[in-house]
């Protein structure tokens, strides 16, 4: 009986994982970094250019690094061993301004340590702006861009789904429905 108990205990523990979206980092469209910039006028005359240019090929390629935070709360106190927890798989689905874009997966594990702190997972972003929010025009296109990773940018308009795989002692365990991770708050 112990056993099952503990088995049990197991997939309990390895569910709490918390999830919420961080900071967007190292943010280009059209390989121009962003990160320093507020508003379409901070663009010079050769990055407008640019822009322009590349809008009217049909594409606004953007990449960027999405951080999203994990929390064990496994971390010995509240009744609940210690338990670090590592993610196998975390196929995820992005979606920008509520607009359903890219999927992906992390390329290799990540261990959350059962201490309660925060460990970052980013991921690599790659987007064409014009295939999901073409018919916005140019300034509109800038303005989310620079909503999500200009100067003042913040995951806010950003919604990722993802179902984890965990590894466990007693196998590999998949959430068994999609989390809805957004910035505000830790989501398990």
């Amino acid at each position: 009986m112990t056993s099952g108990c503990s088995v049990y205990q197991t997939v309990v523990n390895l569910s709490r994982l918390q999830f919420k979206l961080g900071d967007v980092n190292n943010f280009t469209v059209s390989g121009i970094n962003i990160s320093n910039k507020k508003s379409l006028q901070d663009f010079n005359a050769l990055e407008i250019l640019n822009l322009t240019q590349v809008i009217a090929s049909g594409k606004l390629p953007a990449s960027f690094t999405l951080n999203v935070e994990a929390k064990n709360p496994n971390d010995g106190s509240g009744g609940y061993p210690k338990t670090n927890a590592t993610i196998k798989e975390f196929p995820w689905r992005l979606e920008v301004d509520d607009v359903e874009t890219i999927a992906g997966n992390i390329g290799t594990s990540v261990t959350v340590p059962g201490t309660g702190e925060v460990q970052n997972i980013p991921l690599t972003m790659n987007i064409d702006l014009m295939e999901f929010f073409g018919n916005k025009g140019l300034e509109n296109l800038v303005n989310l861009a620079l909503t999500l990773g200009g100067q003042q940018g913040s995951s806010s308009k950003l919604a990722l789904f993802a179902t984890p795989t965990v590894t466990s002692p007693i196998g590999d365990i998949k959430y068994p429905g999609e989390l809805k991770i957004i910035e505000q708050s830790f989501s398990n």
